[in-house]
């Protein structure tokens, strides 16, 4: 089984308190960033940061629906680590300041992937569609914070 990583990134024209604060809220923000690949979004502990525990379903594909529950930690300042109790997926998310007024959030999820050919197409794929999706909610997260 050998590790799978799909990372995306985005320059946010906000302050990087402001971005990750909206990251954070997972009671109120949160469900506005997730594009359709999510549903069934529920916040059951918690609901901003360190102590959340949220869960949703990731539709990566037609065939391939991830249901995930997730513990979140704040291990550093601007970091955010989403850790998934049904699977190895660990999701980190990092904002930075990127000059004046302005913010670098990435996204970055590894999980250990499958084995033989079925392992070949993970790695092959697998990153490329996860990256979109996470790059649609940057886009989602960069238009809510820079209202």
């Amino acid at each position: 089984m050998a590790q799978v990583e799909a990372t995306t990134e985005r320059i946010i024209s906000a302050d990087a308190e402001k971005v990750f604060d909206a990251l954070a809220d997972y009671e109120n923000t949160r469900a506005k960033l997730l594009p359709e690949h999510f549903s069934e979004y529920e916040v059951r502990e918690g609901g901003d940061g360190e102590g959340t525990l949220v869960h949703w379903k990731l539709q990566a594909t037609s065939k391939r629906i991830r249901d995930c529950l997730l513990e979140v930690t704040e291990p550093t300042d601007g970091r955010l680590v989403e850790k998934d109790r049904n699977s190895s997926m660990v999701t980190t998310w990092t904002v930075t300041p990127a000059g004046e007024g302005r913010s670098k959030a990435v996204v970055s999820s590894v999980w250990n992937g499958a084995g033989g050919i079925g392992g070949f197409f993970e790695r092959t794929f697998a990153p490329k569609g996860l990256g979109r999706i996470y790059d649609a909610v940057l886009a989602k997260l960069a238009a809510e914070v820079e209202k």
